[in-house]
């Protein structure tokens, strides 16, 4: 079984994949979709699911910086109820605050050109979303939570 790592904006969905021992994550895809039709992200998802044996979903929650919940988490909160009823899949929450900045740091580091970063920064987002959750269930099971 694996892993998603989803990244959910208003117009992108970033995904990501975790590798078949659920150690390291890697970008799957960028959806583009219609604003705000989160819907139409559900066909799609289901046949990512199904063509990969994913078990778990992990979505990025977007927390304002002193922890609480705006719009987008309200938003993600509602996407996390349908992806659970309509998918029938386990979906956790991650605090991702900061995972695009990250991201496009990273891009910047490696010289990359502010239009291939647009292109990439959601799926990036996903892969340090996943990361952090593969990384921290790991620790949970060695029995050493940090």
């Amino acid at each position: 079984m694996r892993c998603l790592g989803l990244d959910l904006g208003s117009k992108t969905l970033g995904i990501a994949i975790s590798d078949t021992t659920n150690t390291i994550a890697t970008i799957y895809t960028t959806l583009r979709f219609d604003e705000d039709d989160y819907d139409s992200l559900i066909p799609q998802l289901k046949d990512i699911i199904l063509k990969n044996d994913i078990d778990v979903i992990v979505l990025g929650l977007p927390k304002n910086m002193n922890n609480t919940l705006g719009k987008r988490a309200e938003i993600t909160l509602d996407f996390k109820e349908k992806l659970e009823k309509q998918l029938l899949v386990k979906v956790t929450l991650m605090d991702e605050r900061l995972t695009s900045v990250i991201s496009n740091n990273v891009m910047i580091e490696a010289d990359m050109s502010r239009k291939k970063r647009k292109k990439k920064v959601d799926g990036i987002a996903a892969q340090i979303i996943l990361q952090d959750y593969l990384d921290r269930e790991r620790t949970m099971k060695n029995g050493r939570e940090e």
